[in-house]
């Protein structure tokens, strides 16, 4: 993990914040602490039951790549115990991305006043464009309860296959530089797909959010 590049952005997005890295090894806290750690930077061995104190609730929990390999049916399971510290309204991001975090696809799960299994709102498409862009590109990087649910019929594939219509009208009228036909792509997709957002400052920084009516497909 990142954990460098991880404590800046989230310094610049909260400048304020505490931020806790979790590691399952206590040798790899150890050294991401000897490594990262300051005054409002910690990290503690621990797994999906993060280890904070009743008087440590999260406005936001992280986890990429965590649930990579796991079996699809305890995924729900491990969403409940990392969204049980988040104050109601906190947002638990997970998913998957490559190696240096270029392209991502993360869950945005919502704590409910009720602290029942958190809502799944929506997803988080990202890419830096380093890699180019196409919409397949970020279809390999879904979270694990979703990439084989890739298939006729169902609703990724439905989003996929009108990005991907999206993503090719857009390259046609000009727009072939990556992050014109990203952008492009997204403002058509918007058009055909209800919950995209079209917010000026996530296209222009390579995000997609998606919160379909309904949250986004179990």
């Amino acid at each position: 993990m990142d954990h460098a590049g991880e404590r800046h952005r989230l310094a610049r997005a909260e400048p304020g914040a505490a931020v806790v890295g979790v590691e399952l090894e206590p040798e790899r806290a150890t050294a991401a602490a000897r490594a990262h750690a300051d005054a409002r930077t910690h990290f503690r061995e621990g797994g999906f039951a993060l280890p904070l104190s009743p008087d440590e609730p999260a406005r936001l929990v992280r986890a990429m790549n965590l649930l990579r390999q796991g079996p699809p049916e305890r995924i729900p399971e491990a969403h409940l115990a990392m969204s049980r510290p988040l104050l109601p309204g906190g947002l638990l991001v997970e998913g998957s991305s490559d190696t240096d975090g270029a392209v991502l696809v993360a869950h945005l799960l919502r704590r409910t006043p009720e602290a029942g299994a958190p809502a799944r709102e929506g997803l988080l498409f990202h890419t830096d464009f380093s890699r180019g862009f196409a919409p397949l590109l970020l279809r390999d990087w879904l979270p694990r309860d979703l990439r084989r649910r890739v298939r006729p019929g169902e609703p990724m594939h439905a989003f996929f296959q009108a990005w991907e219509t999206a993503w090719k009208a857009a390259r046609a009228e000009g727009h072939t530089a990556p992050p014109d036909a990203f952008a492009g792509s997204v403002a058509r997709l918007a058009r055909m797909t209800p919950g995209v957002s079209t917010d000026a400052w996530l296209l222009a920084h390579g995000f997609l959010r998606w919160c379909p009516p309904g949250g986004t497909p179990a």
